[in-house]
């Protein structure tokens, strides 16, 4: 959907990934819409005042850090019936741990129109924090990104940490601060412990602060900073040095369609 700079909102539950929490990383299309929205429901816990520092004044704010999705889900129903344009707030991007699929299953079962509004996701704030490429030539050419089990979701057997590790690929992991020494043990069950960690807390936010340690010290720094929540770690070869590996994509050895020899 293109959206006119003067036609109304259709009224619709626009799903939006609000990224890590740095309104400047809001797409263009998530910023016109929260400028222009009747209703905002955000998940208050996750997402930072200043994302909301552009909605109108007049606009319905309703926070659901504290409510189930039975409790969102009638809500946001009831503002669409009424002829209102609904915005529902995620952290992140949407495709990641978003709890998006169940929302997008009921709004379809009532014939309630929304759109998904994609965002950044804590991993590429991150590894643009740090300063890198998460897939250097010759070295590291995955990204994988997952988490450990949690109280809420669990993980497959399938992709459990230590069979991840195994291909010693750039890996973010997510929602594991609380499991950060169990973590660190299933990773250097294949990393080496030289390997250097990106230990991001908040990404965006206000109090953000980054450490890069050695893998072997994740789990110390993580207890130390008392770290239990929104922090996510990525694990790369690609944060150590890395010599002479360049890219063929511009070396003038290197020919394509638009750049014969």
């Amino acid at each position: 959907m293109s959206l006119s700079p003067t036609e109304p909102l259709k009224p619709a539950v626009y799903i939006i990934g609000t990224g890590p929490g740095d309104p400047e990383l809001l797409t263009v299309k998530a910023h016109k819409i929260l400028t222009r929205v009747d209703v905002v429901l955000y998940a208050d816990s996750l997402v930072p005042q200043q994302i909301l520092q552009d909605v109108r004044p007049d606009a319905e704010r309703i926070p659901t850090g504290n409510k189930t999705l039975e409790e969102i889900i009638p809500l946001t129903l009831e503002r669409v019936r009424q002829n209102k344009s609904v915005a529902r707030l995620h952290s992140g991007d949407l495709s990641l741990y978003s709890a998006v699929r169940e929302q997008i299953q009921i709004f379809v079962e009532e014939e309630i129109p929304f759109e998904l509004i994609p965002g950044i996701s804590a991993y590429q704030d991150a590894a643009a924090k740090l300063g890198v490429e998460l897939t250097v030539p010759e070295l590291v050419q995955t990204i994988i990104l997952t988490r450990t089990n949690g109280r809420a979701s669990k993980v497959p057997e399938a992709e459990e940490l230590a069979s991840l590790a195994a291909h010693k690929a750039s890996l973010c992991l997510y929602l594991s601060a609380r499991h950060a020494v169990e973590a660190q043990e299933r990773l250097l069950q294949h990393y080496p412990p030289e390997t250097l960690v990106g230990v991001c807390y908040r990404l965006g936010w206000s109090d953000e602060q980054i450490w890069v340690v050695p893998l072997e010290q994740m789990a110390a720094i993580t207890q130390e900073k008392e770290l239990i929540r929104t922090t996510l770690y990525v694990i790369s070869p690609g944060l150590g040095a890395l010599g002479d590996a360049r890219s063929r994509l511009y070396h003038p050895d290197h020919s394509h369609l638009f750049r014969p020899r």
